[in-house]
Formats: structure tokens, C-alpha cells, sequence
């Protein structure tokens, strides 16, 4: 749990870096394109240095893919139809699909982790539930197919490694590389093929880009799956939903958004109760 909760205070800030600072001004192609190779180099030293079998790197670039490479493309769109608040609060489907993907693959059904995703989803709603602007049903849409993305490589991964040979499995930090390998295949062919030349022009857009690609995606995406690996799939699930929360705030104190700091309490209150209704023995 304590990889989840300093990813989510990381990724707090997230939202509104590209929302601000990036939206509109930067091609959202480069800009994926760009925090997916800085995010290889991190561990471009690990892949350089240890042998991984050639099933698990094909696996994990799969997964790379899918949760960084395809949910990315999705994710930036998306900034591009609605407000930082929108997609924050669109995000809240994310734990359904965890629990209902997980236990499809473990061929069971848990009814107290629906039950706490649920729980966790109407803490989400209760947050922040503004108006819509006119583009809310592509942007929904969007907003979901990077929801499906992020959490089918969360489940993906959490079982590959769970299910891998116990004698085989090497150090995550050592095969993570090839999950990074794997997005990028997805992020060059579509800034080839969909990009602009609309590249950042000051410093402080290249400083974002620097620090999202680097510490945001580099880091954060390998100890977010770490963690993954290391807890129940209902509190994997409620964890996503944390980062709402989270990201209100950060856009609040920042840069001064309307929020309902009434709700915003009450909604983070009911997130803690899914998270200990699928914490407790």
C-alpha cells in the first residue's frame, strides 16, 4: 500500500501540469511520445544488463502497450474534450473494471470488492459532479477507453507475475524495461503517423515533460505496478480512485479551482471506508 499512496500524491500533480501547461499547446502525440522514451531510458541500464526470458519480455511489452502506450493516447485526447475536473471525475469507473477483470481471470467473483468499488465510485461522484460542456459523450468515451487500458494492464501484470514460476520470477526492476518497450511501439507509429510539429516552446513545458516522463512515468509506473503486485485486487482498485481526490486538491491549492471542499471530504471519506472494507481480515 505504500508504493500506492506515493504514486498517488505523485501523480496528484499529473492532471493539472497537462492540463495547463500542455493541452493545446503541445502535440499531444510527441507529448506521449516523449514521457514513454524518457521513461526507457530510466531502465534502458537494467535491460542492457540482465537476461529476461523471451515469453515474459513479450509479455510485459504486451502490458506496456496496452496500460502505457494505448491508455495514453487515450488519456491526452481527452484533455483535449474536457476539463482537468472532468477527466478526474470519469476516471471513476477504473475499479469496477480492476475487480470484474481480476476475478474474469481468476475464474471467481468477489461480491465484498464490487461491493467496495462501488463504494469507492459513489465517493468519487460525490466530489464533484459539475456541469458538462459539449463535447461530455466523446469525451466520456475517451476517457473510458483509457480506463479500460489502465486497468487491464494493472490486472494483466498483477496475474503475470503472480502466476510466473516462483523460481524463474527475477527482480521486477530488472524485466520493468520491457513494459516501457512495449508503449513504445504504440507511441512512435502514432506520432509518425497522427503527429504535429507542435513542439514546447519555453522551458517549463520541456521541465514538465522532463519531469513527467522521467519521475512521473519512469518511476511512478513501475512502483505503481510493484504495489500492484502487492495487495488484494479490491484495494488495488479503491487506490485508483484515490487519485481523484488527490488531483482536486492539487488543482485547488495550485491553481485555484472551484471546489466543493464539503463534498470533496465526504467523497474521501467514503473511499477510506471501500479501502477498509476490503483491507480488514
Amino acid at each position: 500500500m505504500l508504493y500506492l499512496w506515493a504514486i498517488t500524491l505523485l501523480w496528484a500533480f499529473s492532471f493539472s501540469l497537462i492540463g495547463v501547461y500542455l493541452t493545446g499547446q503541445v502535440d499531444a502525440y510527441f507529448a506521449v511520445l516523449s514521457r514513454v522514451v524518457l521513461a526507457a531510458v530510466v531502465f534502458l541500464p537494467f535491460l542492457l544488463r540482465h537476461k529476461v526470458a523471451p515469453r515474459l519480455a513479450a509479455q510485459l511489452m504486451g502490458i506496456g502497450a496496452i496500460q502505457l502506450g494505448l491508455m495514453y493516447l487515450f488519456y491526452y485526447q481527452s484533455f483535449l474534450l474536457l476539463s482537468v475536473p472532468e477527466v478526474l471525475i470519469f476516471t471513476i469507473f477504473t475499479p469496477v473494471y480492476i475487480t470484474l477483470l481480476h476475478d474474469l481471470l481468476e475464474g471467481r467473483f468477489h461480491h465484498r470488492y464490487l461491493l467496495s468499488a462501488l463504494l469507492a465510485i459513489a465517493g468519487a461522484a460525490v466530489m464533484r459532479w459539475n456541469s458538462l460542456n459539449e463535447d461530455f459523450w466523446l469525451g466520456f468515451l475517451v476517457v473510458q477507453g483509457a480506463n479500460l487500458c489502465f486497468a487491464s494492464g494493472q490486472v494483466l501484470y498483477k496475474y503475470r507475475l503472480a502466476h510466473w514460476p516462483a523460481a524463474e520470477q527475477p527482480a521486477q526492476h530488472t524485466i520493468f524495461g520491457w513494459f516501457y518497450v512495449g508503449a513504445l511501439l504504440i507511441a512512435l507509429p502514432a506520432w509518425l503517423l497522427l503527429g504535429t510539429p507542435q513542439y514546447p516552446t519555453t522551458e517549463l513545458q520541456w521541465g514538465i515533460l522532463l519531469w513527467l516522463g522521467v519521475v512521473a512515468s519512469g518511476l511512478g509506473y513501475y512502483l505503481w505496478n510493484l504495489g500492484a503486485t502487492k495487495v488484494n485486487s479490491g484495494q488495488l482498485a479503491t487506490m485508483n480512485n484515490a487519485l481523484i481526490p488527490a488531483g482536486l486538491l492539487v488543482n485547488l491549492v495550485l491553481w485555484n479551482r472551484d471546489t466543493d471542499l464539503l463534498r470533496l471530504s465526504v467523497g474521501a471519506g467514503l473511499m477510506l471506508l471501500a479501502l477498509w472494507l476490503v483491507s480488514r481480515k
